[in-house]
């Protein structure tokens, strides 16, 4: 059976959530602005994953970028845990994991392309963009219908909180 019909039941034990940013968080274009380099991300991911961290979820983005305005996005949703410069990510998810108290089987992690295939092999899911490295679908227990930087992690947060039941509640209307 094809791996993306297994993956829904591993989705009642997530916990956490680690994600890439250029070409799952971002869509992968840059724009140098006043000799900066800027990004686009979407509104939607944006609202999915500072619900989520409202909700007790660990989120974290671990990246091989270094700006500071990925860090001050991610901190403007909740997120805390930005991991920047990131030459070897699977060390950096270990020490995340470790650091969080987090079981592999625990955390959901995005991904797009080669350096992120060994965190994708060590979590309890494993998800892409519809427009992810071709070695990354083959990895991914999940292969979003939506591409990096356009709803792909709205996507698996909503999948997440709908089946534990911790999404649309009266404090969804509050950002």
């Amino acid at each position: 059976m094809h791996k993306q019909l297994n993956y829904k039941g591993k989705l009642y034990s997530i916990r956490a959530f680690v994600f890439d940013f250029d070409g799952v968080l971002s869509d992968g274009g840059v724009w140098v602005i006043n000799n900066e380099i800027v990004r686009r991300t979407d509104v939607k991911d944006g609202y999915a994953i500072q619900y989520a961290a409202k909700k007790g979820y660990t989120i974290a983005v671990i990246s091989g970028a270094t700006a500071p305005s990925i860090i001050q996005r991610m901190n403007s949703l909740g997120v805390t845990q930005v991991f920047m410069g990131c030459t070897n990510k699977l060390e950096t998810y270990e020490l995340f994991l470790q650091e969080n108290g987090l079981q592999e089987e625990e955390v959901v992690v995005v991904g797009d392309d080669i350096p992120d295939f060994q965190m994708m092999q060590r979590c309890g899911v494993s998800v892409c963009p519809a427009d992810a490295a071709l070695e990354i679908k083959e990895v991914a227990d999940y292969i979003s219908l939506f591409p990096g930087g356009k709803g792909c992690a709205r996507d698996i947060l909503e999948q997440v909180m709908r089946l534990q039941g911790r999404w649309f509640h009266a404090d969804a209307v509050n950002w």
